[in-house]
């Protein structure tokens, strides 16, 4: 059967394929569109299967809050440069990604990846992530997620540089107006700065805290000018420091960092609320920076052509 341009034309835009790869795959299938899309599915497949061993640690974050504003998601997808994190079919995946995790009850990526796909439910979501591969060219990794909720309140996005930081702060509160909104825009830039550890110093966990006072311990111990006072004096001065230091890892004791004068970040709320007359009460956040954990390989462009060569 006669391959006409229209054809491959049609198969390409059911499926983001190659030109050439389209024309291959309807000839080898004598022209059926159906079998032409499965074709090409079992190749991507097996291209992102080589693929799948490079390091993708690039990528972007994205959320996705629903259209009451009280429940959210949040997801990382990785891709191997940079570039391809600003391709704009990458991130419309991405987008996509977010929306059916909003939607999704898996509990976990395994989970999530065995879903039939939103946009096609012939296909699974890994299945779609590997087609995606096979197109762009380079390993992607749907690498995690997170759901936010809250029935009594709204759920705040904040997305930093483009998708390299993404914040979800969820706050109960009887007004979502806009200056609401900002406060807790506000909060989520916060959270996005200073990279706090926890929301209060009362979610601090007590290992935490033995670790850290074993740390501090250790330190005044070695500082010559802690020589020779008594135990009991050292022990104050580092609760003095810990306490300072859970002011720098809890985000409501944390100095607000747009403040003018030295109020903390639960201070600036209460002033909000205030103003606007209701209660705001932060209940929780969520931060994804991109990358964060991973090991990155180390570009070298000249060696990467000699070795193409």
């Amino acid at each position: 059967m006669a391959i006409s341009a229209s054809m491959v034309k049609e198969l390409r835009e059911m499926t983001g394929a190659g030109m050439m790869d389209c024309k291959k795959a309807l000839t080898n299938t004598d022209g059926d569109m159906d079998k032409a899309v499965e074709y090409l599915r079992e190749n991507g497949l097996a291209k992102a299967e080589k693929k799948a061993g490079r390091i993708a640690a690039e990528g972007i974050v994205k959320t996705n809050i629903s259209a009451d504003g009280k429940k959210a998601a949040i997801v990382e997808v990785n891709s191997e440069t940079d570039f391809v994190a600003k391709n704009e079919k990458f991130q419309d995946f991405v987008g996509a990604v977010a929306a059916q995790v909003n939607d999704s009850d898996a509990a976990d990526i395994d989970a999530f990846l065995g879903e039939a796909w939103a946009g096609d439910a012939s296909k699974t979501v890994k299945e779609e992530l590997a087609s995606m591969i096979a197109t762009i060219g380079e390993n992607m990794n749907i690498r995690r997620f997170e759901k936010v909720s809250c029935d009594n309140g709204i759920v705040i996005d904040y997305i930093h540089a483009g998708g390299k930081i993404g914040v979800l702060v969820a706050a109960e509160t009887d007004n979502t107006g806009d200056d609401v909104k900002e406060c807790l825009k506000n909060v989520a830039m916060q959270v996005a700065a200073m990279n706090p550890k926890y929301l209060s110093a009362g979610d601090v966990s007590d290992e935490y805290k033995e670790k850290e006072k074993e740390v501090l311990l250790a330190q005044a111990k070695k500082d010559p000018k802690n020589e020779g006072k008594p135990d009991a004096i050292i022990e104050k001065m580092i609760l003095g420091r810990l306490n300072k230091e859970l002011k720098e890892v809890c985000l409501l004791e944390q100095a607000y960092v747009k403040a003018e004068n030295k109020e903390n970040v639960s201070q600036y709320v209460d002033a909000v609320a205030k103003a606007a007359g209701c209660s705001i009460k932060v209940k929780g956040f969520v931060r994804f920076e991109t990358g964060e954990g991973l090991e990155k390989k180390n570009e070298d462009f000249a060696a990467e052509v000699a070795a193409q060569l």
